[in-house]
Formats: C-alpha cells, structure tokens, sequence
C-alpha cells in the first residue's frame, strides 16, 4: 500500500482539544440581530480566540477541519444574548457584551443602524467555565463561555464555578439572561 495523500498532516479520529478553562482574550467575528423563540430581541455573536490567547483561532481551525457538509461555526464560539430581561428592560448580559467591548476597544457604540458591522473585528474578553448539558439522555460537563468582560481583565481571571442542570451554583453574574441554543439552530456561520 502507499501513502494516502495528506498522510502525514491529517489529524487523528478522536484527536480533539477542549477550551481551556479561564480567561480567553477574543476577536468577534460577527454580530447579528436575531429574534429568540419567544420572539423577543437577541443578537448572535460569533467570536475567536485572538492570536495573542493561549489558543488563538480555535474556532476557525474547528471550522476548517470540519468535514461535514453543512459544517456550521462553533456552538462554543456563538453567544446567543437576549437584550431584553424578562421585565422588557435592557438585561444585564446584553449591557455587559456592550460595556466589555466598548472598554476593550476605547470606543462607544453607535445606536442604529449598521449597529451589528460596528463589533466585527473588535476585541473582547471572555471566561470559560464548566457548565452541565443534557442530551439525549446524557449529562456531561462542557467549557462553554459563562461571560463576556474586558480584555484587560482577561489574564489572570479566576475559573468559575461550575454551572450544574439543577442550579446547585450561585448565579453567574449576568447569567440569567444569557441563552446559548442547541447546534441545531439555524445561521451559523455567513461571514
């Protein structure tokens, strides 16, 4: 038998790396505005390790490997955000992506319209944490993005606690708000 083409650089089955858990310095890719399932107002955010994180282009490469063809961008890389609280007032995970990136940009946001183009490019922080899912049956514990902060804040950050089904943990500062959906929705990856 030869060598199959690409022997030597093609990955292992089963090869995969988690995020780290911790601080991450990020580059957001895109923004969308989006309506949640209870058609109220969210924007999709899909972000990167930036090149000066310990992991930087984690995402992309995860994109580029994949071999599926319908391959979408990263659950672990999309942040879903409702910007309303269930009172109708601006939630506190919405505010907080736009103050962490204003703070980590030196910028201030511009209301209106073309108000998604503004972020992509921008950097962002963001902390990793343990967070439990259920699917088909099955409990397993995830490194999923708990929320977004300032760059600068980035080194250094504390692991959280982790995030169980049955909410044993404390809440998560600016986490009620904050909504990550199932792969399976749809627009992953347009940019």
């Amino acid at each position: 038998m030869q060598m199959p083409n690409n022997y030597e650089s093609t990955k292992v089955g089963g090869d995969f790396t988690p995020v780290n858990l911790g601080g991450h310095h990020m580059v957001i890719k895109q923004v969308a505005e989006r309506k949640n399932k209870k058609g109220g107002d969210m924007i999709v955010v899909l972000f990167d390790f930036a090149a000066n994180d310990s992991q930087p282009g984690y995402f992309t490469e995860a994109f580029r490997d994949d071999v599926r063809p319908d391959k979408k961008w990263s659950h672990n890389g999309t942040a879903y955000i409702n910007v309303n609280d269930q009172n109708g007032q601006c939630s506190r995970s919405f505010k907080g992506f736009i103050t962490s990136c204003e703070k980590s940009n030196k910028f201030t946001v511009a209301w209106g319209e073309n108000f998604c183009a503004q972020f992509k490019g921008k950097k962002i922080g963001g902390i990793f944490g343990e967070v439990e899912n259920e699917y088909n049956g099955k409990t397993t514990m995830r490194h999923e993005l708990r929320w977004f902060c300032e760059d600068a804040k980035v080194d250094g950050a504390q692991i959280p606690k982790p995030k169980y089904l049955d909410n044993k943990t404390a809440p998560v500062p600016g986490g009620e708000e904050f909504m990550k959906v199932p792969e399976t929705e749809e627009d992953s990856i347009p940019f």
